[in-house]
């Protein structure tokens, strides 16, 4: 998606919002004077006199601006580059990040976890310790998630792996599944914390935007305003980053329950160990019994019963 920014005084902002006077909406982030809305473009004028296109039709709007101004304001004007990344500007707002875990992993569910962090958070936050949780042992997400958890409003959404079957087995890819975890998630923090509203949501990205939001196209509720889709999210701001701790630490304790249910300690990953444990649930409960703990679609569940006959 295109990005332009212009430098706008008083009178240009007045003209720019007499231009748009039928697309104006309702819903202004923080420091906005007003926003526009149309199908193939966003503009966003802020208090600072910065005007912010956005969508197909951002750089030929901002072009008929420029011309307005002339050539200083072209000097002036502000576009995406490698100079000037998307994540030098997102990384000091109030935003919303979101992030799985559990996708990768034979035992246990799927987690989504958004977090808000509004900027006056954000040392704090970050003081704690957070980070990527691929970075932190056990032992770390489970002493930072809480102080997280007191700190920043959150959401988390659990996919149990009897639904995970249910849905792999309609022929849903995981990729759709976790797009809809992310969403159910993210409206359900976007609604907690209103009527505050985030200036920017972020997605620790597993596919491309245009395709996270086809996957969305039949539900009842989208959460598309100020949606960024990145890599490496949690690098760009740090909700993302203590998003991934609570999805965790979510994650650890599902774990934890379903070997006490289990009565063996479920290992993590899908390696050998996990083919074992799994010939050992066989064994004493029978096949069916992975129905509640495991995605059974992975190679795991072939290897363990193969495993499971030679008793």
């Amino acid at each position: 998606m295109s990005n332009y920014v212009i430098h706008a005084d008083p009178q240009l902002l007045n003209a720019l919002r007499a231009h748009y006077q039928d697309a104006l909406s309702d819903r202004l982030p923080a420091g906005a004077l007003f926003a526009v809305k149309r199908p193939d473009v966003v503009i966003t004028a802020y208090r600072s006199g910065k005007v912010l296109f956005q969508g197909k039709a951002a750089e030929q709007e901002a072009a008929k601006w420029m011309g307005k101004r002339g050539a200083d304001l072209g000097k002036r004007q502000e576009r995406e580059t490698a100079s000037s990344p998307l994540e030098h500007r997102l990384e000091k707002l109030s935003a919303i990040g979101s992030d799985e875990v559990g996708t990768g992993d034979y035992f246990g569910p799927i987690v989504v976890a958004a977090a808000y962090v509004d900027r006056s958070h954000i040392a704090k936050i970050a003081a704690l310790g957070v980070k990527d949780s691929k970075q932190l042992n056990d032992e770390a997400i489970k002493r930072i998630a809480p102080a997280i958890m007191e700190t920043a409003p959150y959401a988390v959404t659990v996919l149990t792996n009897a639904e995970y079957n249910r849905w792999q087995r309609s022929g849903m890819p995981q990729t759709k599944m976790k797009a809809l975890l992310h969403n159910r998630t993210l409206a359900k923090l976007v609604d907690d914390i209103a009527p505050i509203e985030p200036e920017a949501i972020i997605i620790d990205q597993f596919l491309e935007r245009s395709s996270y939001f086809r996957y969305l196209a039949d539900e009842t509720r989208i959460v598309s305003e100020r949606v960024h889709c990145l890599p490496k999210a949690e690098s760009v701001h740090v909700a993302v980053a203590a998003a991934s701790i609570i999805a965790r630490y979510v994650f650890l304790e599902e774990m934890e329950r379903l070997s006490r249910t289990f009565g063996l300690l479920l290992p993590k990953g899908a390696g050998a160990i996990v083919d074992e444990a799994a010939a050992r649930i066989i064994r004493e409960r029978g096949a069916e019994a992975l129905e509640t703990c495991a995605k059974l679609h992975f190679a795991n569940t072939k290897k363990a019963l193969a495993i499971a006959k030679r008793g």
